[in-house]
């Protein structure tokens, strides 16, 4: 009975380590073919040009090609859908974004997928900060005066943003609940159309990625109030915070990273993270995202998980407070 207890134990002990080889090996000879990045928006944006900034530098480590693939189309929603589905064994990744993986869950009712659930953090590339920024005719030359303004017509000043739910219209929903302030929005479709209004004057003001608004604030078209990151920003260094401005817990940034679909084996998140923020420390990579008017991150493939955990929990309830929702 003694010898046939051990020999059960030693065919389990058996069965376990061939179960977890093939991911330890996975991880170590990995990859061994071409790797595909989803990007789930349009060439050209930013969250395309930090995917090709990356695969670059991943091409060059690894000895295989990292291919973008673009899947645009329902605000982030149709390239999550394909990578959510993609075999989970580390050769299709995905460029996720606080749109993606933060905002569209609370957003959308009925996703095909779930950003929680169907992906696996795996390196958090880049945060991008908004400005505020208004049309030089608006009677406001700092953040103080603005919020000052806003209060005495409450609900006249009116504000222009890319469409329902993006990061400039939450942005703005987030600072009327901590500075108690009503302004009117006006949806557009895309970030373009609203920027020409607000340089026009048919909109008052808006909040839009650094780069984005920097060759118009620059031209002095627009003026920049205030800026949506935690710190002052090296390419903004006069523009103060929001934070700073009288509102201490105001964090409202973009950012972009990459996931792997779930299921992956354990061993290849923290593999690929690596490698990703070696790519993101290189000279020319930084200076590239920097001068993109984004800032390159490092956190690991576990400190990114909690970090888009605490960012869905955010924006869930701005979008619920605000009650918005999107068809």
């Amino acid at each position: 009975m003694r010898r046939w207890t051990e020999w059960l134990a030693g065919l389990l002990l058996m069965a376990a380590v061939i179960g977890v080889a093939p991911a330890y090996a996975q991880a170590s000879d990995y990859p061994l073919r071409p790797v595909r990045v989803i990007v789930p928006f349009p060439p050209g944006g930013p969250t395309d040009v930090l995917a090709r900034a990356i695969g670059v530098k991943l091409t060059e480590y690894w000895g295989q090609q990292v291919i973008v693939d673009n899947r645009p189309g329902a605000g982030g929603n149709i390239g999550m859908q394909i990578a959510s589905r993609a075999s989970p064994d580390g050769y299709t990744l995905v460029m996720g974004t606080i749109a993606t993986h933060a905002i569209n869950e609370s957003l959308y009712e009925n996703l095909p997928f779930s950003p929680q659930k169907d992906f696996a953090p795996v390196a958090l590339a880049a945060q991008t900060p908004s400005l505020v920024v208004v049309h030089p005719s608006l009677a406001a030359q700092t953040f103080g005066d603005f919020v000052a303004l806003a209060k005495s017509k409450a609900g006249s000043l009116v504000y222009a943003h890319a469409g329902v739910g993006t990061l400039g219209h939450l942005s703005m929903e987030l600072l009327t609940m901590q500075a108690g302030i009503t302004v009117t929005n006006v949806p557009y479709k895309g970030t373009g159309p609203a920027l020409i209004d607000t340089i026009g004057g048919q909109t008052a003001f808006m909040i839009t990625s650094a780069l984005t608004a920097a060759p118009h604030v620059r031209s002095g078209r627009l003026r920049a109030l205030a800026i949506t990151s935690a710190k002052r920003s090296g390419a903004w260094p006069d523009t103060p915070t929001i934070a700073e401005s009288g509102y201490p817990n105001y964090l409202a940034v973009g950012w972009a990273g990459m996931f792997a679909p779930a299921r992956v084996p354990k061993a290849l998140p923290p593999r690929i993270n690596v490698d990703i923020n070696r790519a993101l420390a290189s000279p020319d990579t930084r200076d590239r995202l920097l001068a993109a008017g984004s800032e390159p991150a490092s956190l690991s493939d576990k400190e990114f998980a909690a970090f888009a955990r605490a960012e869905t929990a955010k924006w869930a309830k701005v979008v619920r407070q605000a009650g918005i929702t999107a068809n």
